[in-house]
C-alpha cells in the first residue's frame, strides 16, 4: 500500500479536467490543442530521451527498456506513444475518472502501462525511482512549482532525465494562450489557465537548479496557422519545453 504523503494540489483543477474526462481521445472536442501539439511534444521527447541516453532515433522502438513516468497523465496522450516507443511507462494522476479513461483506452490496443491515481509525492515516499520522469502542462496547474520540480527531481534516478512542458508568463502568452485560445477562438475552456501561474525559463531553471539538476535545455513551439499545426521552435515566448539531466552518483558511491 502507498505511503500516505502531503500533496500539492489544486482540487479545483484536479476537478476541471475531471469533469473533461471523457474528452481526452477526441481530437476535435475540448483537449483539441493537446492533440495538436501531441506530435512536436513527443519529438522533443523523444529526441532528448535518446541523445541523452545514447539511443539511436530511428527504428520503431527507440526507447526500449527505458522505465519513464508520465506525471498528470490524464487520459493518457503521451503515455500510448511512448509505450509505442518501447518505454516502460507508469502514468499517474490524482483524477480517478482520468485513469479510468486512460486505461479503458489502452487495454484493448494490449499497451501495458502502469496506469495509477497517485500524486508525485506518494512515489516519492515510496522510493520509486525512474529512468525519466516526465510532466507536460502540469507546471502551471499547481500551487508551489519549486516543490512540485524538486519531488518530480526526486523521482529521477541518477543519470536521468527531467523533461517538463509549460506556458512563459509573458503579455503574448496572455494574448493567445488565454484570450485568443479560450474567449476567441474557443480551442480551450474558458478558465483552464490563470495567467500569474505561468512560470518564465529563467524561474523555471531557477526550481531546476534548487532541484540538484543541471542547467535546462530550453525549446519552445508555436502554432501556424497556415499550416493549422504546431512545430518546435527555439521562441519560448508562449509555450515551452526544458529537458534538465540528473548527475550521476560520484563513483564508490
Amino acid at each position: 500500500m502507498m505511503e500516505t504523503a502531503p500533496t500539492n494540489l489544486d482540487q479545483a483543477e484536479v476537478d476541471r479536467f475531471q469533469d473533461l474526462a471523457k474528452a481526452w481521445w477526441d481530437p476535435t472536442g475540448k483537449f483539441r490543442p493537446l492533440h495538436q501539439i501531441g506530435p512536436a511534444r513527443l519529438t522533443f521527447v523523444r529526441d532528448e530521451l535518446t541523445r541523452h541516453f545514447g539511443r539511436e532515433t530511428g527504428g520503431l522502438r527507440p526507447l526500449d527498456g527505458l522505465a519513464v513516468l508520465d506525471v498528470g497523465c490524464g487520459g493518457g496522450l503521451m503515455s500510448e506513444p511512448l509505450a509505442r516507443l518501447g518505454a516502460r511507462v507508469t502514468g499517474i494522476d490524482p483524477g480517478e475518472r482520468n485513469i479510468a479513461i486512460a486505461r479503458g483506452h489502452a487495454e484493448p490496443q494490449a499497451l501495458a502501462i502502469d496506469y495509477r491515481v497517485a500524486t508525485v509525492e506518494e512515489l516519492v515516499a515510496a522510493g520509486e525511482r525512474y529512468d525519466a520522469v516526465v510532466a507536460l502542462e502540469v507546471v502551471e496547474h499547481v500551487p508551489d512549482v519549486g516543490a512540485f520540480v524538486k519531488s518530480c527531481a526526486d523521482l529521477v534516478r541518477p543519470g536521468g532525465l527531467l523533461i517538463l512542458s509549460t506556458l512563459n508568463r509573458t503579455v503574448k502568452s496572455y494574448a493567445l494562450a488565454i484570450v485568443a485560445a479560450e474567449y476567441v477562438l474557443g480551442w480551450l475552456p474558458r478558465g483552464t489557465h490563470q495567467w500569474e501561474r505561468f512560470v518564465t525559463p529563467d524561474e523555471l531553471a531557477r526550481h531546476v537548479a534548487a532541484a540538484g539538476l543541471a542547467p535546462p535545455r530550453f525549446m519552445g513551439f508555436v502554432y501556424s496557422p497556415f499550416r493549422d499545426a504546431w512545430s518546435l521552435d527555439p521562441d519560448t515566448d508562449v509555450n515551452y519545453l526544458a529537458a534538465a539531466a540528473k548527475p550521476a552518483q560520484p563513483s564508490g558511491t
